[in-house]
């Protein structure tokens, strides 16, 4: 008998490969330049900058996370919602909530 744990025979919905693993770099490419606005927008907050150029600031980046936001469901929809429906079953079920429920948070904000 083996000392090794016996196989999981499904993989934990964390663990697996995401579905933005291909677009890693772009999607951390953008997260550093939407980082870089943020610390410019602290900048123009303590240098007492006009409040629309703030504004306009704000919502340059808000552009931008909303960017990043739509292509991670994009991938997660066309990788990991769409492997869970070819296996079908619960894990195809839950797969379809949780991204139902992402797009609803998404619309709400």
């Amino acid at each position: 008998m083996s000392d090794q744990p016996a196989a999981e025979t499904s993989v934990d919905a964390h663990e697996a490969h995401h579905g933005y693993i291909s677009n890693k770099a772009a999607y951390l490419a953008r997260l550093k330049r939407i980082e870089g606005q943020a610390r410019g927008l602290q900048k123009m907050v303590d240098e007492d900058k006009y409040c629309i150029d703030i504004l306009t600031q704000v919502s340059a980046m808000t552009s931008a996370l909303e960017k990043v936001a739509l292509g991670l469901l994009d991938d997660h929809l066309s990788h990991c919602v769409r492997e869970a429906v070819a296996v079908g079953g619960a894990e195809a079920d839950a797969k379809i909530a949780e991204a139902s429920a992402a797009i609803a948070r998404l619309v709400r904000s």
